[in-house]
């Protein structure tokens, strides 16, 4: 019997964590898109909660402990030439304590502060298509 494989959308959690007009983003390696700047996050795991999903992720990565997370809005991207499709769920993190570690670095390169009008290039997919869901929303 062929064994056929089912493509699904997957599910990404995203925190954008913010800091005296900063947000908080990484080069990405090691996975699809790398070279790009990316926020910390990962997968949503089943039966796990966004908030939850957020929380670890950002402790697993930069090892900040968050203190404060709201949820933000979602984009879709259908990205690697159609391979790979995801909706994105972005969860604010405007208090926090701690510094931010590489505490992943098969995953990211560093991690670094930047203006929100003045993100580094090239940006992973779901962040252009936040900035643009923001402006929207903002309309």
């Amino acid at each position: 019997m062929a064994s056929t494989s089912v493509k699904h959308p997957r599910i990404g959690v995203a925190c954008i964590v913010q800091r005296e007009g900063k947000v908080l983003i990484g080069k990405r390696k090691g996975s699809h898109a790398a070279g790009f700047w990316g926020f910390p996050g990962g997968h949503l795991e089943f039966g796990e909660s966004v908030k939850t999903c957020a929380k670890r992720e950002l402790i697993e990565e930069t090892g900040l402990l968050p203190q404060s997370l709201r949820l933000g809005p979602w984009v879709e991207n259908v990205m690697e030439e159609g391979q790979k499709h995801y909706i994105t769920i972005f969860v604010f993190v405007d208090q926090f304590d701690g510094k931010p570690e590489l505490l992943e670095p098969d995953k990211c390169e560093s991690w670094e502060w930047f203006a929100w009008d003045n993100l580094p290039e090239p940006l992973f997919a779901p962040i252009p298509s936040l900035k643009k869901t923001l402006r929207v929303l903002m309309l």
